[in-house]
């Protein structure tokens, strides 16, 4: 039997031309998800290092759980979201394999300025804007415990990642744990000032992953092989390219050159690729945080969920 999600995953994988040419044959578009973050660039830059023949196509999400999703059902090929939506879908038994890094850091909590808020403990009976469900829930509510504290000690309000700024400036929240370029514009405009970056855990600065399906695995390898290559590529160039970044996060987002250039500036932003042991180990701490706090009922299968098989291949090649 046919089942939809095969087909999905077939056409986000279909060639460009007819497939009697042998030329036409390696011509083909691949999907990407990316999601509208600073540290979500890297599909953008991936044109330039794709092999002849293949087009890379970037579809973009507002958040991390749809970009997740997208993979699940085979609308992209591959995507780039966060650690806590691949998870969540892991731990429910959704085929999501993390083949990859992608970004680390990229978080920042962020007081209105002149609040008084000078560290975590100083968030105790505020409005904090936080985004259920994120990588940066997950942070803050470990941050609030290392402190003595836990949820019960804040207001959490539900706020995206894009109205995060905005809302602090209005004073409907005292704090937030944002996302970059939010925590940028928040210090670059003067409305905020910065409490922390959260990355004090065991958790380090583990934030976004690469991820694939089990079938895009189990159907073209050599399609995962060389998209891992490419996003190497284009995560080594964007390490030593600052500037260049800075510009085509401008030109895609739209967000001021300031809170980007504060971001990359204070080293909030770091691209990655290599699914190492050090990637590894915190993404099993950060799931182990996750059951510990009920936001999921048990543990994904780690040795389907996290795959470095490409990871290691590209490194040695």
């Amino acid at each position: 039997m046919i089942r939809r999600r095969d087909l999905l995953v077939a056409a986000a994988l279909v060639p460009l031309t007819a497939p009697h040419a042998a030329k036409a044959q390696a011509a083909r578009t691949v999907k990407m998800g990316s999601l509208r973050l600073i540290h979500s660039m890297t599909p953008h830059f991936y044109q330039r290092f794709a092999p002849a023949g293949l087009t890379i196509e970037v579809i973009t999400f507002d958040s991390p759980t749809d970009g997740k999703n997208a993979v699940v059902t085979g609308s992209v090929a591959f995507g780039g979201f966060g650690i806590a939506a691949a998870t969540l879908g892991a731990a429910a038994g959704e085929p999501v394999v993390v083949v990859g890094a992608f970004c680390n850091k990229g978080m920042g909590v962020i007081a209105r300025k002149g609040s008084g808020i000078a560290d975590i403990a100083g968030l105790r009976g505020k409005r904090i804007g936080i985004w259920p469900g994120s990588t940066q829930e997950v942070f803050i509510l470990e941050r609030l415990r290392m402190t003595g504290m836990s949820v019960r000690d804040i207001t959490p309000v539900r706020v995206p990642f894009g109205e995060m700024h905005a809302m602090l400036a209005r004073g409907d929240i005292d704090a937030y744990v944002g996302a970059e370029p939010g925590p940028g514009l928040s210090i670059s405009s003067g409305v905020g000032e910065l409490v922390e970056y959260p990355y004090g855990t065991a958790m380090g600065g583990l934030n976004m992953i690469l991820g694939t399906s089990e079938q895009v695995i189990a159907q073209d390898p050599a399609l995962v092989r060389t998209m891992l290559t490419i996003h190497r590529r284009a995560t080594e160039h964007m390490m030593a390219n600052k500037a260049e970044v800075a510009e085509t996060t401008v030109r895609v987002l739209g967000a001021p050159r300031a809170a980007v250039d504060q971001a990359l500036g204070a080293d909030n932003v770091e691209y990655t690729w290599k699914l190492d042991d050090t990637v590894l180990r915190q993404s099993r701490t950060y799931a182990e945080h996750m059951l510990s706090l009920r936001q999921i009922r048990a543990l994904p299968s780690f040795d389907k969920f996290l795959n470095p098989r490409f990871s290691n291949e590209v490194a040695t090649s």
